[in-house]
C-alpha cells in the first residue's frame, strides 16, 4: 500500500480509521444512561483449592466515556486460571464491540473512550510467577459474563443472559497401538448453550463469546486417533427457562481405545450461567469418567490416567433464560405479562 499510495496517505487513512472507530464507540456510550453499574460473578474454583474466584466490575458511564474498574476481584491464585492484563483488555474490547454495528472497524480506536482499571496482582491482572494458561480460555469467559451482567443494569433490552461461560477444554494423549506406539495428542473445546436475549431464545450447541473453534467431525476424530465416540447429542432441557429459553448444551462421550492421559479444564460446574429479567439459570456442566462400569464424577479442572476402555463424558452447561415465563400459574393465578424489565 505504501508503494502504491505513498507513506503519507497510508498513515493518514490509518488515523482516519482509528478516529472513526473512536467516534462510533463514543456514540454507543452516549446511548447508555449515565451512571454506575456494578456486578460480580465467580469461577467455580482455581483447580487447587475449592474456593470460588470472584470477578467484580464497576462500569461508570459519563460524558461519552466509560471507566471499567475490576477493583474487588480475587487476588491471583495458585491455580492456572489467572488472566494477564491483555486478556482482560481483550474481554472488555469484545463486550463493548458487541454494542456496535458489525461494520464498524475493529481497531484499537474503539478503546480510546474506555479506561480499564485492573489492579496488579489480582486474577484479572496477574504478575509473575502466577500460572495463566486457564486465564485465556476460562477467566476470559467469566470476565465477559460479569461485564454483560453489569451492562444489563443499564440497558436491559440489549443484553442477553449468560451463555455457557466455559470452553470445556479436553486434552488427551498417549501411544497409538495402530501405528506402532507412535505418540498422539489431541485438544478440543466443546460448545454449549448460549443465553437467551430480549426477543429471542438462546442457541443450542454453540461456541460463544471468547471462543470460536469449529466442530471436529466424528469420522475424522476416530480415523486419526485411537478413540470411539459413543455419543454426541444435545443436552435436552439444559437451557434456562423464561419468556425466552436459554440454548441447550452438549453431551459428548469419548472412549479411549488405548490408555491415555486425560486433562479437563472447564468451569460452570458449581455456579450455573445466570438468567436475566426473571429468567432461570442454565444447567451447570458435568464431567465424568466411566471405567469398568463405574461412574466417577470429576472436578472441573483435573488430570487423570485413563486405561483403555475408559469413557469420558462431558455435559456442557446450558444458557440462561431471559424474562419471566408468561401464561404460567403462580399460586393458582395466571402470571401477568412482563411489562417492566429489570435485570
Amino acid at each position: 500500500m505504501v508503494a502504491k499510495y505513498g507513506k503519507g496517505e497510508v498513515l493518514a487513512y490509518g488515523r482516519h480509521l482509528l478516529d472513526y472507530s473512536s467516534k462510533m464507540m463514543a456514540a454507543a456510550l452516549a446511548a447508555i444512561p449515565e451512571g454506575v453499574y456494578r456486578a460480580e460473578d465467580f469461577l467455580d474454583d482455581d483447580g487447587i483449592t475449592d474456593q470460588p474466584q470472584r470477578i467484580a466490575v464497576t462500569i461508570r458511564i459519563r460524558r461519552r466515556r466509560a471507566d471499567v474498574d475490576f477493583t474487588g476481584s480475587a487476588p491471583q491464585c495458585e491455580g492456572s486460571v489467572n488472566a494477564v492484563a491483555a486478556i482482560t483488555q481483550s474481554a472488555v474490547f469484545y463486550v463493548f464491540r458487541c454494542l456496535l454495528d458489525e461494520q464498524v472497524p475493529a481497531t484499537s480506536g474503539l478503546m480510546r473512550p474506555i479506561r480499564v482499571i485492573a489492579p496488579v496482582g489480582t486474577i484479572v491482572n496477574a504478575r509473575l510467577p502466577a500460572a495463566v494458561a486457564g486465564g485465556n480460555v476460562e477467566t476470559s469467559q467469566r470476565i465477559v459474563d460479569t461485564l454483560l451482567r453489569a451492562l444489563a443494569r443499564a440497558i436491559p433490552l440489549r443484553i442477553p443472559a449468560a451463555s455457557q461461560g466455559t470452553m470445556n477444554n479436553l486434552t488427551f494423549g498417549g501411544a497409538d497401538p495402530r501405528h506402532g506406539g507412535a505418540p498422539f495428542a489431541y485438544y478440543e473445546t466443546i460448545a454449549g448453550g448460549t443465553g437467551a436475549g430480549p426477543g429471542s431464545d438462546g442457541r443450542n450447541a454453540t461456541h460463544s463469546h471468547m471462543t470460536n473453534t469449529l466442530n471436529t467431525p466424528i469420522e475424522v476424530l476416530e480415523h486419526v486417533y485411537p478413540v470411539r465416540v459413543h455419543r454426541y447429542a444435545l443436552r435436552r432441557a439444559s437451557g434456562g427457562r423464561g419468556k425466552f429459553h436459554g440454548g441447550d448444551g452438549i453431551i459428548r462421550e469419548i472412549e479411549m481405545l488405548s490408555s491415555a492421559q486425560v486433562a479437563v479444564l472447564s468451569d460452570r460446574r458449581k455456579i450455573p450461567p445466570y438468567g436475566l429479567s426473571g429468567g432461570s439459570p442454565g444447567a451447570s456442566g458435568k464431567t465424568e469418567s466411566i471405567a469398568g462400569g463405574r461412574v466417577k464424577h470429576l472436578p472441573s479442572k483435573c488430570g487423570f490416567y485413563a486405561p483403555a476402555g475408559t469413557i469420558v463424558r462431558i455435559e456442557t452447561p446450558g444458557g440462561g433464560g431471559w424474562g419471566k415465563p408468561e401464561g404460567r400459574t403462580q399460586g393458582g393465578r395466571k402470571a401477568k405479562s412482563l411489562k417492566a424489565i429489570t435485570p
